[in-house]
């Protein structure tokens, strides 16, 4: 049976999951106009309309929590290939929807596979990544997403030519296509290192690793590697058991916090824009897809060179503000803003959560964060649109805010992760180091030494 170990093949094959969570962000949006569409669905108003489109977030929600659970307990590999049967399901109830409610259903469960991956596919590469690329590799996750988007509105924007209903089924229907393919190739791919070694299967996760960096079992780098996941296991078998609940206790708290915050901070909102610009019909739509090519070419120098600029730096980089009037100079601006958001927040944010947490709980700690990430999503969906038509542009003011915030949350209490492995991250959340002090900055050499036992002298005692 074919077996793939290479991680950039690893990392393409997992990083379908954001390409589902892609197509779904764009596979309504192009046919909000056209006739079929409103015909067939009796024109659904803007309530209606708001409660379609937020029923993909509002399951990506309730998946992003199941998911935490159910990988820790089967595998992070056999958890992303059991959420393609939600994505399967849902994706032939949304192209055979005879009505609202059976659509809406559709993209519900659509949306329980797009969190549950969101969550499941940054832990599982960050588990298996060769820590030198590892930020490069979970970035996938958004290149896959940015992709998606794009992919997906030109497939429904190029079917909302074709007459009648077919129009929106078909593009609706190839969505199947991605969702088999991850559920096929994955299986290919290894199980996570370390839930192997998490489950006494030490000899299968030494291989993993060797395998994986293309080196004998014997060499220094697989040898410190199983030796730093041996003393994290026996440091985790002198707790008790943790789940939720203990994501909210002293020792853990500023991980969930920074995790959660990093999803919340992401987001952004353009779309309306192009609406308050007086835009409409196919040049609205062709600004719109402008967005999604940008955010898409924005992403690649960052993944490229997300592992040499560390997170922090990425994360604390000047975000654009949107504010004025509305005008093609607006439009220009929103432009830029989505470009920056692509090279910085996009990818690191799902980056920095799938290193932050410890292993018992990293599944979890995910699944908590990109839940965050899906209920602003839900929020951004209802309560967005009705603030562009009261204040219009003034909105943006509340968008200016939140940059701002998430500046002084990330220059005080995130910590760089680059070229540390998950178990020096670990212990340094745990010390009494400052994000910005000097021995925060005190990386493991190139040859791959840890800082393992350095880090723990700072640890300080809490419950």
């Amino acid at each position: 049976m074919l077996e793939i170990y290479n991680p950039y093949a690893i990392a393409a094959i997992s990083a379908l999951g954001g390409f589902l969570f892609g197509t779904d962000i764009s596979s309504v949006s192009a046919f909000l106009d056209v006739d079929s569409y409103l015909i067939y669905f009796n024109h659904p108003n803007d309530t209606t309309q708001g409660g379609i489109t937020a029923a993909m977030p509002a399951g990506a929600f309730v998946g992003a929590l199941v998911a935490g659970p159910v990988s820790n307990r089967l595998g992070r590999k056999k958890s992303i290939v059991l959420s393609t049967v939600c994505w399967t399901i849902g994706c032939i109830l949304s192209c055979a929807a005879q009505n609202i409610p059976m659509l809406v259903v559709g993209r519900l469960i659509k949306g329980i596979c797009v969190g549950w991956t969101s969550g499941q596919v940054p832990v599982y590469l960050a588990e298996q990544s060769p820590r030198a690329i590892r930020g490069r590799l979970v970035g996938t996750q958004q290149i896959a997403i940015t992709i998606g988007i794009l992919v997906m509105f030109y497939v429904s924007y190029g079917c909302s030519f074709i007459e009648g209903v077919t129009s929106f089924r078909l593009a609706w229907g190839l969505q199947l296509v991605p969702g088999a393919l991850l559920g096929l190739l994955l299986p290919l791919c290894p199980e996570s290192c370390r839930w192997l070694a998490s489950r006494g299967r030490m000899q299968e996760a030494e291989q993993v690793i060797a395998k994986i960096h293309n080196l004998p079992l014997d060499s220094a780098e697989v040898q410190l590697q199983m030796d730093e996941i041996r003393e994290a296991l026996r440091i985790e078998k002198e707790s008790a058991e943790i789940g939720y609940s203990d994501l909210f206790k002293k020792k853990l708290l500023s991980r969930t916090i920074a995790g959660m915050a990093c999803q919340l901070w992401r987001h952004y909102y353009v779309v309306y824009v192009f609406q308050m610009a007086g835009l409409t019909g196919n040049t609205n739509l062709i600004s719109s897809s402008i967005q999604y090519v940008i955010n898409f070419a924005m992403t690649i120098p960052a993944l490229i060179w997300v592992d040499k600029w560390g997170r922090r730096p990425t994360l604390l980089n000047v975000r654009w503000s949107v504010s004025g009037p509305p005008s093609k100079a607006v439009i220009a601006c929103s432009y830029l803003f989505v470009a920056s958001f692509a090279i910085t927040w996009g990818p690191v944010s799902w980056i920095y959560v799938s290193e932050i947490f410890p292993r018992p709980v990293r599944a979890q700690g995910s699944g908590l964060a990109t839940a965050t990430n899906w209920i602003m999503n839900f929020a951004l969906s209802f309560f967005v649109p009705p603030a562009f038509k009261n204040i219009q542009w003034k909105t943006y003011l509340v968008f200016g805010v939140f940059c701002v915030a998430s500046f002084v949350q990330v220059f005080f209490t995130f910590h760089e992760t680059k070229g540390r492995s998950l178990e020096d991250i670990s212990t340094l959340f745990e010390t009494s180091i400052t994000p910005f002090s000097k021995k925060a900055t005190i990386y493991p050499s190139p040859n791959g030494s840890s800082h393992h036992d350095d880090l723990k002298e700072h640890i300080t005692t809490s419950e």
